[in-house]
C-alpha cells in the first residue's frame, strides 16, 4: 500500500493569487486579492513518510498555523502555515528544536526582531513545507478582521493540504487507514476548511485533526514556525510601505495605533492601506468628509 505519489520535482514552488471565494456554496468576489506564496520539499516530504516505522495513522502530519497584524489600522493581516519534520514537531517545553538549527524558536512575540529574521530564512529552509497569505486591508474592512483571519487560516491550511495530498494519498478502501494530519490553529477557534475540496485532492475529512490552541505560538513547535513566517513578512511590507511613506514612521509603529500613528493620520491624511472600518481611521474619514 502506497501512501505517496511517485516523486516528480524535489522542491514545489507554490504562488497563487485569490479574487474569488467560495464559501458555504457561495462564491464571493474579494475587494482585493490575496497573495499568497510557499514551498512544498516533495522529496524531504516523501524520505519522512518513508522513514516512518509505525501505521502513519498512529503518527499524524502536525501543520501549525498562525497570524500577524490583527490589532494594527494599516496593512494586510498575514497568516502562514508550516509543516515541520515529524522529529521537531510537539509541545515546546518536550524540547524537540534541541541541537537543531530552530532550537531558539518560539512564540514570534518574545523574540527580538534580530532573532526573529535569523529565524525566517531557517523555518522556510527546514520546514517540509510552509504557506503565507497576505490578506489586505480592503479585505478587512469588506469582511471584519476576524472572518479576513479566519479566511487566512483557511486558505493556509487547504493549499498546503492540497499541496501534501499526492504524497499522502493511498488507495485504500478505509479513510480510518490513511495518514492522520494534525492541523493546529493558534487562538479559540478553527476556521470551516472546504472538505469537499480536500476530499477531491485526496484527503479525507476523517483524517483532518483541526485543533485550536489558546497561546498555541508558544505551546506548540509548528505554531511558532508559523507565527515566525507571518510576523516577519509582515513587518517586511511595512518596511516596503515606509520606504514609500516615511511620513507615517511605519518603520517604528508597524501600523499599530500609537499616539504618533494616529498623529501622522491627522497631519497626513488617510492611506491607501489603511483600514478603513477601524476607528480612529474611520473618524479621520469622517471628519474630513464633513469639512
Amino acid at each position: 500500500m502506497s501512501y505517496y505519489s511517485s516523486l516528480d520535482k524535489a522542491v514545489i514552488c507554490i504562488e497563487t493569487t485569490i479574487e474569488r471565494i467560495d464559501v458555504k456554496g457561495q462564491h464571493l468576489s474579494l475587494a482585493a486579492p490575496i497573495y499568497i506564496r510557499g514551498e512544498l520539499k516533495a522529496a524531504d516530504l516523501c524520505n519522512e513518510l518513508q522513514s516512518f516505522t509505525q501505521d502513519l495513522a498512529q503518527a499524524p502530519l502536525q501543520i501549525g498555523i498562525d497570524e500577524a497584524g490583527r490589532g494594527p489600522l494599516l496593512g494586510s493581516v498575514n497568516v502562514a502555515s508550516a509543516l515541520l519534520p515529524s522529529a521537531w514537531s510537539g509541545l515546546i517545553e518536550d524540547k524537540p528544536l534541541q541541537d537543531t538549527p530552530l532550537s531558539i524558536l518560539t512564540d514570534s512575540k518574545q523574540l527580538s526582531e534580530k532573532k526573529r529574521d535569523i529565524l525566517y530564512p531557517l523555518v522556510q529552509q527546514h520546514a517540509l513545507g510552509y504557506v503565507i497569505a497576505d490578506i489586505p486591508a480592503a479585505i478587512i474592512d469588506q469582511i471584519n478582521i476576524l472572518q479576513a483571519t479566519m479566511l487566512g487560516m483557511r486558505l493556509c491550511t487547504e493549499i498546503l493540504l492540497e499541496a501534501i495530498a499526492p504524497y499522502v494519498t493511498n488507495d485504500a478502501k478505509s479513510a480510518s487507514e490513511s495518514v492522520s494530519i494534525e492541523v493546529l490553529y493558534d487562538g479559540n477557534r478553527c476556521p470551516e476548511l472546504n472538505y469537499d475540496k480536500l476530499a477531491q485532492a485526496g484527503i479525507e475529512r476523517a483524517n483532518i485533526d483541526s485543533q485550536a490552541w489558546v497561546r498555541g505560538d508558544a505551546r506548540h513547535t509548528s505554531i511558532a514556525a508559523a507565527s515566525i513566517l507571518a510576523k516577519v513578512s509582515r513587518d517586511k511590507a511595512m518596511y516596503a510601505l515606509d520606504a514609500n511613506h516615511p511620513q507615517y514612521n511605519i518603520a517604528k509603529h508597524k501600523g499599530y495605533p500609537t499616539r504618533a500613528h494616529i498623529q501622522a493620520i491627522d497631519d497626513y491624511g488617510v492611506l491607501e492601506a489603511h483600514r478603513r472600518s477601524f476607528g480612529p481611521v474611520a473618524k479621520k474619514l469622517a471628519k474630513n468628509k464633513n469639512v
